[in-house]
């Protein structure tokens, strides 16, 4: 659990340390918020793991079969970043100048 003087937990990288008590510092949260926010930079830190994956060992791998496949690494940089896009909203951390948090209606939708 994170302390409510906006320390960042010592398990994050430094990037996403910075970014916590940034947050903590700029808005006043509810001990709920503080733990979306920790988790959302816990998977900060997932993409950055799977980047770096990525870089040293490509995108693909060839299977047994000789098939081109997705590394493991593809879908957790994926993953993580529905996560960090997911937990921004929910702690309101992309509001749009007009206050609305939903993405703007498709024209078939309207």
């Amino acid at each position: 659990m994170t302390k409510s003087n906006g320390t960042a937990p010592k398990h994050l990288r430094k990037e996403s340390g910075e970014f916590f008590k940034h947050v903590m510092r700029d808005f006043d949260l509810d001990e709920h918020h503080v733990i979306l926010l920790t988790k959302a930079c816990e998977a900060l830190d997932r993409i950055e793991e799977a980047r770096a994956a990525i870089k040293t060992h490509g995108l693909t791998y060839t299977d047994r079969f000789g098939t081109p496949r997705a590394r493991t690494e593809v879908a957790i940089e994926r993953d993580n970043r529905l996560a960090v896009a997911r937990l921004f909203r929910e702690l309101g951390l992309d509001l749009a100048a007009d206050g609305k948090t939903a993405p703007p209606a498709l024209p078939a939708n309207r």
